[in-house]
């Protein structure tokens, strides 16, 4: 009886690790974006509409704390990855179908949020005030309406 070796194939490590994480098909996306540095996060915002050019909005964003992406400014593994406007003013900027890539610090972010939802609450708090005012006489409530229906089949 002969004894045959066994050989085993040893994938290195990094081989291993890359097909564990392979992520499933999924068709691509025109709005894909690499990840955006530490601190920052990534929004598309609107450049034109309809073919005409939205500076207002831009210029709007830009006044909130957004910076416009250039491709120079991308990590080495995404430069000339993806498509950036070639002339105008906002040339050599990621740009996709009327969209501008731009980031924002997510300390600017969190703060632009609680500004809104302040706001939010200050507009519930005031229609409250104004429905108990306009409640304030004890037979002038307004409550829910208490709905009921009775079905008898032959009976008095």
């Amino acid at each position: 009886m002969s004894q045959e070796k066994l050989t085993i194939d040893r994938a290195t490590r990094s081989t291993r690790e890359k097909e564990a994480r392979r992520k499933p098909w999924a068709p691509p996306s025109r709005l894909d974006a690499p990840p955006a540095p530490i601190g920052f996060q990534h929004r598309w915002l609107r450049a034109e509409i309809n073919g005409f050019s939205d500076k207002q909005h831009i210029y709007g964003r830009m006044r909130e704390g957004y910076e416009l992406v250039r491709d120079e400014e991308l990590p080495e593994e995404y430069r000339n990855t993806l498509p950036t406007i070639e002339d105008g003013k906002h040339a050599g900027v990621i740009g996709v179908g009327g969209l501008l890539l731009a980031r924002i610090p997510e300390e600017t972010l969190a703060e632009r949020n609680a500004h809104y939802n302040r706001k939010a609450q200050d507009q519930i708090h005031s229609v409250d005030n104004e429905m108990m005012r306009e409640n304030a006489h004890s037979t002038m409530r307004i409550e829910k309406a208490q709905r009921s229906s009775r079905t008898t089949f032959g009976g008095r």
